[in-house]
C-alpha cells in the first residue's frame, strides 16, 4: 500500500493545493468589529476560520517530530492563506468565464485516484488524512475547474516559434549530443582460481555466452552475461577501465573488483554523435511549452491579485495555533 498522507502524497497534495475553498460568502468589507470567523475575504468571499483550522491541523498533522511552536506554525499558516487565496481568485475568474465540470468528469478523476491503491486501502488512506469521500470529491471538481481555466484561457496562447527552437537547440547543444556506448558481455565468479579455469575453457573455443549462463554468478547469466548497450559512468569505474580500452570481439583478462572476478567481452562500439534538430524537435519544442505556461500561469495569477480585493483578518489569524478552537457567534 502506499503511504498516505505524506508531504508528497497525491490526495495530501490536493488538499494543501485547493485549501478551503468551500467558504461561505461575506459580501460586506470588513466593520469596525470584523467577524472572528472569518480569516479572510476574497472580493467579497469569505474564508472562514473554522475550515481554514481545519486545513492547517491536517497539514500540520502530517509533520513528525514535536508538537510545533506558534511562531513555527506561522509559515505553515501563511503558506497555506496564500493557497487558499490563490485557488478561490481563480475559481471566481472560471466562475467568470462559465466554466465548469460534469460529475461524468469528476467521476473519471476519482477513478484514476483510487486505482492507484489496492482495495479497500483507499478508504484507510481517507480516513488517516482526515478527509470524506465528499470532501475530496469537491476538491477534485475543484481542481478540474482550475485545470480548464488553465487550459482554455492561458495555455491556449502559448505557441512557440521555429526560432526558439532552433535558439534552444544551439544553446544546449551538449545536452544532444549522444555519447560512446559500448556492447558488452561479463563472465563474474566468486574465486580468482575459478576465474582462471573458466578463461581457459575460453581459449579453448567455448563460447563466451554459454560459459557465463553455466557458471556467471550475476543475473545476466541467463542472457549470457550481456549488458548491453551503456556510456561510461553507468557501470562501476572497474567495468568502464576495461571495456572502453578493448576491441570488439576480444575479451579482457580476469579483472578482480568487489562483485568477484570477472572476465568481459566486448561485441560492439557505437560512436558518439550529435542528434540533428529534427530529431529532437518535439523533445525541445515540449520544453518550450512548458516553461512559457508556467510563465504565462504566473502572469495571470499575479495579474488576478493584483485587482482584488483581498482582506486578511490578521487578528484572527493570529489566535490560530494549529489545532481548533471553540468559534465565536458570527457577527449580525
Amino acid at each position: 500500500m502506499r503511504p498516505f498522507p505524506t508531504r508528497t502524497s497525491p490526495l495530501l497534495l490536493v488538499t494543501l493545493a485547493l485549501g478551503t475553498l468551500g467558504a461561505v460568502g461575506c459580501n460586506k468589507p470588513p466593520e469596525a468589529e470584523p467577524d472572528a470567523n472569518v480569516v479572510a475575504t476574497v472580493n467579497g468571499e469569505g474564508v472562514r476560520r473554522a475550515d481554514f483550522e481545519q486545513e492547517l491541523t491536517r497539514e500540520l498533522s502530517s509533520s513528525e517530530g514535536p508538537e510545533l511552536t506558534p511562531e513555527e506554525v506561522e509559515p505553515f499558516k501563511r503558506a497555506l492563506l496564500d493557497s487558499i487565496v490563490k485557488r478561490l481568485l481563480l475559481l471566481q475568474e472560471a466562475k467568470q468565464h462559465n466554466i465548469t465540470v460534469t460529475p461524468e468528469e469528476v467521476d473519471r478523476q476519482m477513478l484514476r485516484l483510487t486505482g492507484d491503491y489496492p482495495t479497500d486501502s483507499f478508504s484507510d488512506a481517507l480516513a488517516q488524512g482526515q478527509l470524506s469521500l465528499a470532501e475530496l470529491r469537491a476538491r477534485e471538481s475543484q481542481r478540474l475547474i482550475i485545470e480548464k481555466l488553465f487550459a482554455n484561457h492561458v495555455y491556449a496562447r502559448v505557441a512557440v516559434t521555429e526560432e526558439e527552437l532552433r535558439a534552444y537547440f544551439t544553446a544546449h547543444e551538449a545536452e544532444f549530443q549522444e555519447p560512446e556506448e559500448v556492447h558488452a558481455a561479463q563472465l563474474v565468479v566468486k574465486g580468482l582460481d575459478e576465474a582462471k579455469r573458466v578463461q581457459a575453457l575460453l581459449k579453448s573455443g567455448k563460447k563466451f555466452a554459454d560459459l557465463a549462463r553455466r557458471y556467471s554468478l550475476s543475473a545476466d547469466a541467463k542472457v549470457g552475461g550481456d549488458l548491453g548497450f551503456f556510456p561510461r559512468g553507468q557501470m562501476p569505474k572497474a567495468f568502464d577501465d576495461v571495456v572502453f580500452n578493448m576491441r570488439p570481439g576480444q575479451v579482457s583478462d580476469v579483472v578482480s573488483t568487489e562483485y568477484g572476478f570477472h572476465l568481459f567481452k566486448v561485441i560492439e562500439f557505437k560512436p558518439g554523435r550529435k542528434r540533428d534538430l529534427a530529431e529532437v524537435r518535439g523533445q525541445i519544442e515540449a520544453r518550450i511549452v512548458m516553461l512559457k505556461q508556467s510563465e504565462a500561469q504566473e502572469a495571470f495569477e499575479k495579474e488576478l491579485q493584483e485587482k482584488a480585493k483581498i482582506w486578511v483578518n490578521e487578528a484572527a489569524l493570529q489566535t490560530i495555533r494549529g489545532k481548533p478552537v471553540p468559534q465565536a457567534p458570527a457577527a449580525e
